[in-house]
């Protein structure tokens, strides 16, 4: 089936914005990785190697916009500034909300990508398996910080929070709207 003007727009959005919130999340790590070293040595490494991944996520995507002939996303720096503040934030207020942050960020993110493979399912099967195998890794990274989360408390309960919804705004304003279009989309035609 071939995608309409529309929908190859839209798995533009969707590369675009998933090469966003990876650049994001290395801003995160680097924040946390930058402030854990003083503090928390072990966490720092263990940080380490999941902005790694993280690396290796935002250049598969940057290589999947480039190829569909997208840019990257005018919003880069709300993702740059706000993920270096919510990684330094994190970090400051100790290990557990540092994986209460990851938590938050990645489960978002794994709803919005669910949305996206349910979309792209029919329209787009090379970006559907880059983001099918990305989101098997990112997960990972979700239980890791559910794992390592040592308790919920209010402060992690509202930190949480707050993470999930600045996620959710800064990739609606990343798709001008489209994940909340497509997710609705998504709910009709079920």
């Amino acid at each position: 089936m071939t995608p309409t003007p529309a929908e190859r727009l839209s798995a533009i959005r969707i590369a675009k914005v998933n090469h966003a919130g990876e650049y994001g999340a290395i801003r995160i790590y680097a924040a946390q990785i930058a402030i854990s070293r003083w503090f928390w040595p072990k966490l720092a490494a263990q940080l380490a190697e999941l902005k790694a991944h993280e690396i290796t996520h935002c250049r598969l995507f940057a290589q999947a916009l480039a190829e569909r002939g997208g840019r990257p996303c005018r919003a880069m720096y709300l993702w740059s500034t706000g993920g270096w503040v919510l990684g330094a934030a994190s970090a400051l207020l100790g290990p557990n909300l540092v994986w209460a942050c990851t938590e938050a960020v990645e489960d978002t993110v794994h709803h919005h990508m669910s949305d996206q493979l349910a979309f792209l399912q029919t329209r787009d099967a090379e970006l559907h398996q880059l983001i099918q195998s990305i989101r098997a890794e990112e997960e990972g990274h979700l239980n890791l910080a559910r794992q390592e989360k040592l308790r919920d408390t209010r402060l992690t309960i509202a930190f949480e929070a707050v993470v999930r919804k600045s996620v959710d705004l800064v990739i609606w304003l990343s798709t001008w709207g489209e994940s909340t279009r497509m997710r609705h989309d998504l709910k009709g035609a079920a």
